[in-house]
């Protein structure tokens, strides 16, 4: 089905959204929904049920070439995920000239990204639109607490990363179907064992996310909702109406 330019610059906003919350887990889901490993991405904190930070997740291609480079608020909350980000200011080099310039014109590139585990949803927040895009997480990322998967831990040495002295990790976590992430830890011993720095690798790419300005106080719970004033959309193509009809078919600067 055509979905013409409007459409285009749309799905690659929401699945750069998408990107941004998920590729540090080495998974880039094709549909524009978030992947299934929030489960294990939780895991790779420890005892750590709280924090906010920011953070810089960078990819690289199989010749360690930049592919992308984006930075963003990250808040957890026992379980609960938070990306904050401005994708004006992502570096990606798949993404269209003029894109970014399109996507703050059309009011879509402040977006905000919750993963609501215990309530197997996760959403896209576009505050300049006052809209919310939600979906369903995959069964294998609605575990709340994630107590059916297993983690293995492997000490490979002591390094400085982030400006803190780490242990760095090899970790695998396991799920009940055999689902396994693999991932490199660097946990500083002087902020509680949290991982500063995760790579993960998949068949073609290496993600590296590394966190800054780490605070352990209890993020507001109001965070990892999506504010109440907002129109809730469940359906992308609805989405996609809503907004052409809100904003035209804008065309990106040449």
């Amino acid at each position: 089905m055509k979905t013409g330019c409007f459409g285009m610059k749309l799905y690659i906003g929401v699945g750069a959204l998408w990107l941004a919350g998920f590729t540090a887990w080495g998974q880039m889901p094709s549909d524009g929904a978030p992947g299934g490993m929030s489960g294990a991405l939780t895991r790779l904190f420890g005892d750590i049920k709280a924090f906010s930070a920011k953070a810089d997740v960078q990819v690289q291609d199989t010749n360690q070439e930049q592919i992308a480079d984006m930075a963003m608020d990250f808040a957890f909350l026992e379980g609960k995920i938070r990306v904050e980000m401005d994708l004006t200011q992502m570096k990606n080099r798949n993404m269209p000239p003029g894109m970014a310039a399109a996507l703050k014109q059309m009011g879509m590139a402040h977006v905000i990204s919750i993963v609501r585990p215990d309530k197997q949803r996760a959403y896209a927040v576009y505050p300049d639109q006052k809209a919310v895009l939600t979906m369903p997480l995959p069964e294998e990322g609605a575990d709340p607490t994630n107590t059916t998967s297993k983690l293995k831990k492997t000490e490979l040495g002591k390094e400085t990363a982030e400006g803190h002295p780490c242990v760095k990790n090899k970790v695998l976590v396991t799920d009940n179907d055999g689902k396994t992430v693999e991932a490199l830890t660097w946990n500083a011993t002087d902020l509680k064992d949290f991982p500063v720095k995760i790579e993960t690798t998949d068949k073609e790419n290496t993600s590296v996310v590394r966190f800054q300005q780490i605070n352990f106080a209890r993020p507001e719970p109001n965070l990892f909702d999506p504010p109440p004033a907002y129109t809730v959309y469940d359906d992308p193509m609805a989405f996609q109406q809503a907004m052409k009809k809100n904003l035209g078919d804008p065309v990106p600067p040449k």
